[in-house]
């Protein structure tokens, strides 16, 4: 089912971006909602198609928008176990494993977190945002563990989406790297781009492209004769960008162990303790983990804060890490 919008933009609402004028409306869209269904080419001005979200619009220019409801029925469920580890009337918090994605997507549209949602109740999930992500206010990548925060009702997403847009959600990582970064703590601040060499990574960029903040500090550095410098690192997150954290390690010259798409080619290690070496040859993921996750909870504004220990593949690579240190 689709609901047809079509309005004439008044002389107060010249030069208002497209998706304000629209989750304006009484029909109470959320901004997101709005941006997902223009880029899916719902929107015309002037009976032209536009799927620019940002597009400032003119007096008279005439609106025509189609709404279609949430196809939530349209998604499989999965048998999965979810790690839940606090559930209310309106959040779920899920220690994510790696090797699970987040939403569904090209190539893999059934064996993924939102599935497995829709198997565990799939009727009480927000559907303000895009039709393949009930529930979904932010993600973390495929091969990354950690914590997420599903809204389970539209109010609790326009909040939890807030918070997230105001940076005051707490989101702390845990990240082994390569080598020594310098200085050993400090705050990247660039622009994150999609790589044009590459349009399945990003990549920094100090002229166009989205905000991005990372505080991080080194926690451990491992290094002797028998084994390559790594270091323990944690990243607290100001913003939230695709693979934020991966993007500015690697350009920092320091990529995080086990990535397979922000990886650099090293030589050799003569003297590699074998164990070690085993380890990081079976390690089938980056060795990124979402450890903290702090928020106001919608309704009461009480603050929560989250913790996640590490899995257990990486936690084995910290410990004989610090075996050989």
């Amino acid at each position: 089912m689709k609901s047809i919008i079509n309005i004439k933009v008044k002389n107060k609402e010249k030069n208002l971006r497209i998706d304000i004028l629209l989750s304006n409306l009484k029909i109470k869209l959320s901004r997101s909602r709005v941006k997902s269904l223009i880029l899916e080419n719902n929107l015309k001005i002037n009976n032209v198609i536009v799927t620019d979200p940002s597009k400032r619009v003119k007096f008279n220019d005439e609106i025509h928008f189609e709404v279609s409801d949430p196809k939530k029925e349209t998604l499989e469920p999965y048998k999965y176990s979810l790690d839940i580890i606090h559930e209310d009337n309106d959040l779920i918090i899920i220690d994510k494993a790696a090797g699970i994605s987040i939403h569904p997507g090209p190539g893999n549209y059934n064996n993924t977190i939102v599935n497995a949602l829709i198997n565990y109740g799939g009727n009480n999930l927000s559907n303000i945002g895009n039709e393949l992500r009930p529930g979904i206010v932010h993600r973390i990548d495929k091969d990354t563990s950690g914590l997420i925060v599903i809204a389970k009702n539209n109010f609790s997403h326009e909040n939890l989406s807030k918070q997230f847009s105001e940076h005051s959600i707490t989101r702390v990582y845990l990240a082994l790297v390569w080598g020594k970064i310098r200085p050993q703590s400090g705050r990247i601040e660039s622009f994150i781009t999609r790589s044009s060499k590459n349009r399945q990574i990003m990549e920094v960029s100090f002229k166009k492209g989205k905000k991005a903040l990372t505080n991080y500090k080194t926690l451990e550095v491992f290094e002797n004769d028998k084994i390559p410098t790594f270091s323990l690192v944690e990243c607290k997150l100001e913003t939230g960008r695709t693979h934020q954290i991966r993007v500015h390690l690697s350009y920092k010259g320091n990529n995080i162990l086990g990535d397979k798409k922000y990886k650099k080619k090293f030589k050799k290690f003569v003297n590699i303790d074998t164990e070690l070496e085993e380890m990081i040859a079976r390690l089938n993921r980056q060795f990124l983990h979402a450890k903290k996750l702090g928020f106001n909870h919608p309704k009461n504004h009480k603050r929560m804060e989250f913790s996640s220990k590490l899995p257990v593949d990486l936690e084995k690579i910290l410990k004989k890490l610090r075996k050989i240190k």
